[in-house]
């Protein structure tokens, strides 16, 4: 069965899986995610084979201790839990702790009882957003030993995108979703988006998806529906389709409403690994010795 991500992020795709998962290839040899953010993804297909990546270091550290931390870490929830409360919050939000399970279990902390779950940092990269209404640390949906049994199986990086997606060979399945703002007009799309992605980014992605695709990787990549974005995938190719989601995260309730998205696809050569396969026997296989080779992780066994 699914798992439901346990990071709450802006951008996420829960909505895609839940509504349009017919767009993802229902086979390939190895799933590849430069943008993880929550990973609604990842966690829905349960790859066998998985390359992760994000630029946000706080977050690898986040699914890095999920693998091989787990239990310290649901220990530090309870923790958080018992003490959640308007002056623990703010103390937990201002103290950024060495010890690496601290700093995951205060990132997922802040994210779960933080304003609408939202993710934001300051000048100096200091999260700052307030303390928002809802009081449960640790949720009914929240499955770490699953988690953790796939996460296993997957190397995870703190990289930009364009080595990760360079990475990617014949067979292998590339999905993308790059940060971008939807609720805007056309003629705003490159002004407003400058702080999250610039256009030159953008460029660098459709030109290094168009790289993967022509190698025989599958692609699907999620963006804004907006005439620069439309142009610049048109032209290298790929198929369009616009969607209509619910946006959810807003800091006024007038701001929450049906949004056009983008999905970007192309098809890939032939591909081993199915995505129908039974979802249990899959979560419990240990990863392969090439993937444990590769990725970092702490001394000593997965607790």
């Amino acid at each position: 069965m699914p798992l439901i991500p346990f990071l709450k992020w802006p951008g996420g795709k829960r909505w895609l899986v839940a509504q349009h998962a017919h767009v993802l290839p229902p086979t390939y040899d190895r799933y590849i995610e430069p943008f993880l953010g929550g990973g609604s993804v990842f966690f829905h297909l349960q790859p066998e084979r998985a390359l992760l990546g994000d630029t946000n270091r706080e977050l690898i550290g986040v699914y890095e201790t999920v693998a091989w931390r787990r239990k310290q870490l649901e220990s530090r929830l309870k923790e958080h839990q018992r003490k959640h409360g308007q002056r623990h919050y703010y103390q937990i939000r201002a103290a950024i702790p060495d010890d690496p399970v601290e700093r995951a279990a205060r990132t997922l902390y802040l994210n779960r009882t933080c304003f609408n779950g939202m993710y934001r940092v300051n000048h100096e990269g200091q999260f700052n957003v307030p303390k928002g209404t809802k009081t449960a640390v640790l949720l009914d949906t929240d499955d770490f030993a699953a988690a953790a049994a796939l996460l296993r199986r997957a190397e995870l990086r703190v990289s930009d995108f364009e080595p990760l997606i360079d990475g990617a060979e014949g067979g292998d399945f590339v999905f993308a979703d790059p940060p971008y703002i939807t609720g805007h007009a056309d003629n705003g799309f490159v002004k407003y988006n400058e702080t999250l992605f610039k256009w030159e980014d953008q460029i660098r992605l459709a030109d290094a998806l168009a790289r993967a695709r022509d190698r025989g990787v599958a692609v699907v990549a999620t963006n804004a529906s907006h005439r620069e974005v439309r142009n610049l995938y048109e032209e290298r190719g790929f198929a369009l389709t616009k969607l209509k989601r619910y946006s959810s995260i807003s800091g006024k309730a007038n701001g929450r409403a049906h949004l056009h998205e983008l999905v970007i696809t192309a098809p890939g050569r032939t591909r081993r690994h199915s995505s129908q396969r039974p979802r249990l026997r899959a979560r419990l296989t240990s990863a392969s010795p090439s993937l444990k080779r590769n990725r970092p992780r702490p001394n000593g066994p997965p607790d």
